[in-house]
């Protein structure tokens, strides 16, 4: 047997691109409410309003370090299409949805909580309606036997901390955070048992999703030192409410090979892929790597810390780790070398590979090579929390929706995924394609760019009746699930 008989397929979401009802049930606002929408190469924008009472916006391109100017306050402007504020409206349609999912034979579902749905302001004002709202989520969910897989944070803050706080570049932003943590913890113990705090946290740069104004390195680090000491904070916690939860961290991790063998581009990759390992040395070795204190260095930033600091991040290491995976890259010392879009990141494109409408790299192998560089390096659990092909999906005529592109995709990863259980040895507990269900694209803001197996009738004009229909990935899909991964064709 390939899989282990309890693994967990399933599919991922989250709150910000799924969720919607961005003014009910008193939740309050994100710093994603005030991100407009956009498209492939049309960057999206934050509305703000300056200190002297002025509207502006501000362009978030690809790698979502959109950023405005310091005093200035997220604004959601008249008539200005923000796509978060519906997505697509699971808020509404989640008995549905989770049907669907029961259909397909989903052993999990990944999704996010809203911070700002149980603390409108994100400190210690809490929400019953919105914690009532996740219960009758996750007891959805539990009735089919699907289980919650939560993220606690996934690239949204709510919008108060950002406009008050300059986000997470204030430490009081780490006990807020904490309890809110603690809410949900205590709340779900008996319904979720897989939790993880922080999303892609190696991607986590700009206002949009960390709520600083200006993320220049000095505050970028800083602001990170924070999320590590609250994501540790929490991991303990957890641990403490039930000791049965598995706490894990989630990082984008996008393999980069040498160009060529010149070694300057072997170390060139060697630098590219340390932006990834450090997130996860920090939160499964539990402290700074050399090379990073060396990179501190260098570039003259020093992170201010409390005492205790650096033990809480050796106690608080996670249960396993979380990645999602798109796509491969290729490092070069050639400034000519060509460029091509990425997962929040713009690098060199591979000339032996195809590349999606999108501009990303299509690699199925790497997926396997990143599973055997993170179990070589850690040798924990790992689970493929996002993976997946955004595309324009087209309605036929008869109604029918042939995603056959997407299914190639996924076989060819999950086929590279069994090969590195089988032949390999990883450790894997779990896979959950990204946008299991159509959401808006979080560094797009398109519907355009689908990902799902289930097509929402929404539109990057605002439009459609949110209605939902199978695609032909969704009938395959069920099928992978059946047979354990057993039958790809």
């Amino acid at each position: 047997m390939t899989f282990k008989k309890d693994f967990l397929w399933g599919g991922a979401t989250a709150a910000s691109q799924h969720e919607g009802g961005y003014n009910l049930g008193g939740r309050g606002l994100s710093t994603f409410d005030a991100v407009t929408g956009g498209g492939y190469q049309i960057p999206r924008r934050i509305t703000y309003m300056t200190e002297d009472g002025v509207c502006d916006e501000s362009p978030v391109d690809s790698t979502m370090t959109g950023k405005i100017p310091l005093g200035a306050k997220g604004y959601i402007k008249k008539d200005v299409f923000y796509p978060s504020h519906e997505a697509t409206d699971f808020y509404h349609h989640f008995k549905e949805d989770i049907a669907l999912m029961a259909e397909m034979g989903f052993k999990c579902f990944r999704m996010s909580i809203s911070w700002s749905r149980i603390c409108p302001q994100g400190m210690y004002d809490l929400n019953e309606e919105g914690l009532q709202f996740y219960d009758d989520v996750f007891d959805e969910l539990l009735k089919y036997g699907i289980e919650p897989i939560v993220t606690l944070n996934h690239f949204d803050m709510p919008l108060y901390l950002a406009d008050h706080y300059d986000g997470w570049l204030s430490r009081e932003v780490i006990d807020f955070f904490v309890f809110y943590a603690k809410i949900v913890l205590t709340r779900y113990k008996n319904k979720v048992k897989y939790w993880m705090t922080f999303n892609e946290m190696n991607v986590l740069s700009g206002w949009c999703q960390i709520g600083i104004h200006d993320n220049c390195p000095q505050n970028l680090y800083q602001a990170h030192h924070h999320i590590f000491v609250a994501s540790a904070k929490v991991v303990m916690l957890g641990h403490e409410i039930n000791p049965e939860n598995k706490i894990g961290m989630m990082v984008s991790y996008t393999p980069s090979y040498p160009m060529t063998c010149l070694p300057e581009d072997v170390m060139e990759a060697i630098e590219f892929n340390r932006q990834k390992h450090f997130y996860m040395d920090i939160q499964v070795k539990g402290y700074y790597p050399e090379y990073q204190l060396k990179f501190f260095e260098r570039k003259g930033i020093a992170i201010q810390m409390e005492n205790d600091d650096l033990n809480i991040i050796k106690n608080g290491t996670v249960d396993y780790i979380g990645f999602s995976y798109y796509m491969s890259t290729v490092s070069s010392t050639d400034p000519n070398a060509e460029k091509t879009e990425g997962n929040q990141f713009i690098a060199c494109k591979n000339p032996y590979l195809k590349t999606s409408d999108w501009g990303w790299t299509v690699d199925p192998l790497g997926l396997r090579i990143a599973l055997n560089e993170i179990y070589d390096r850690y040798h924990i659990p790992m689970f493929i929390v996002e993976n997946g092909l955004g595309a324009p999906d087209n309605i036929e005529n008869d109604g029918t929706i042939n995603d056959e592109y997407r299914i190639e995709y996924l076989r060819n990863h999950i086929q590279a995924m069994k090969d590195a259980v089988e032949l390999d040895g990883v450790d894997l507990m779990g896979y959950t394609p990204w946008g299991c269900i159509d959401i808006v694209s979080a560094g797009t803001g398109e519907m355009k760019k689908r990902y799902g197996f289930i097509y929402v009738e929404r539109y990057d004009d605002g439009s459609g009746d949110f209605s939902r229909k199978k695609k032909k990935s969704f009938q395959w899909y069920k099928k992978v699930i059946e047979t354990n991964g057993d039958e790809l064709d």
